[in-house]
């Protein structure tokens, strides 16, 4: 397609980690770091039994719900496509008193949220139960996007021989550097639109970063649609901010997820790089794949770029004709 292009490897600008930029301040843009997974479970049918089952991961704020077209698309298609909602989202999400309407934003501030006790652990052991069930009815891909890519290491540090294949989708991916967190620091996140949008401050010890996405503010609409999507009208991003969850767990950001070279560097893998991408910025994007690949020569990325921003491509052909090459390599 034209509005895409595959490398296999290296020639992208690297960088040393930039001191100076808030820890507080990092995970709070991380947290933020949304992009879907999928609503619906999709279904083979009976004669593709063994064909590869997807199973979906979300990023931060969001739930499977973002998944769903794609997982519709996959099922058309004939392949199982399993949308997980993480620990504290989907049907778990917690919607502060304070955020309901008329909102009350000063007790905002300060309205202590459940998803402070989740952390990557609790994650990763939820999409591994996920794993281990649909690996009975044969290859296992899963995927990731944005904040999702932590919990896709964690996965693949656990139980690599039960995979076939990760999938990056603009997703976050820590093997030189420790977190998320430390990402969000170097030069390569410097322009990140995250950090343009307005989150709601809230002290350390609650545990959490929360996003007023309810916010009826021009100026916080305009701002995430940057970050988001740019090629969104104001109507659609607003259609997404309301399918977003204020809360997500601040310590997600900052635990140490890189991947171990020995369990999951055993593990193929293919990066979607998303060229539009302003939350995550292509040169953040390349850091974090050459630096993967340097972790593990002889199982480098697989790169596919997208003319996409970070919530993906428009059209979800495009999102399962990438997810069907990969399908195809896994058989």
């Amino acid at each position: 397609m034209s509005n895409m292009s595959e490398v296999n490897n290296g020639g992208r600008a690297g960088g040393r980690s930039r001191p100076g930029v808030p820890k507080a301040a990092a995970a709070g843009a991380g947290a933020v770091a949304v992009a879907g997974a999928g609503a619906s479970t999709a279904h083979a049918e009976p004669g593709r039994r063994g064909a590869p089952t997807f199973v979906l991961v979300h990023g931060s704020g969001s739930n499977s719900y973002g998944w769903s077209a794609i997982s519709a698309e996959l099922g058309a298609r004939g392949y199982r496509a399993i949308a997980v909602d993480l620990p504290g989202h989907g049907p778990g999400a917690y919607f502060p008193v304070s955020y309901q309407v008329p909102q009350d934003l000063e007790r905002l501030r300060t309205e202590p949220s459940p998803l402070s006790e989740v952390t990557l652990e609790d994650c990763a052991a939820h999409v591994v139960d996920v794993v281990r069930a649909a690996h009975r009815n044969g290859p296992v891909i899963l995927a990731g996007q944005s904040l999702g890519g932590v919990t896709v290491n964690a996965v693949a540090n656990q139980v690599p021989e039960l995979l076939s294949h990760l999938v990056y989708a603009s997703a976050f991916c820590p093997t030189r550097h420790t977190s998320v967190v430390e990402l969000l620091a170097t030069p390569e996140a410097s322009s990140s639109a995250l950090f343009r949008i307005p989150g709601v401050t809230t002290p350390p010890e609650l545990g959490v970063t929360r996003v007023n996405w309810r916010s009826g503010d021009p100026a916080f609409l305009a701002a995430a649609r940057e970050a988001l999507g740019t090629d969104r009208t104001d109507a659609e991003v607003r259609a997404l901010l309301n399918t977003l969850e204020p809360d997500e767990s601040a310590a997600i950001g900052a635990a140490d997820s890189r991947g171990l070279p020995d369990r999951w560097g055993r593990v193929p893998r293919t990066f979607l790089r998303f060229t539009e991408d302003r939350a995550v910025p292509p040169a953040l994007q390349d850091l974090m794949i050459r630096e993967a690949d340097e972790t593990t020569p002889r199982n480098r990325f697989r790169v596919r770029s997208l003319a996409a921003p970070h919530v993906g491509p428009r059209d979800v052909a495009v999102w399962a004709d990438e997810l069907e090459r990969v399908a195809r390599m896994c058989r």
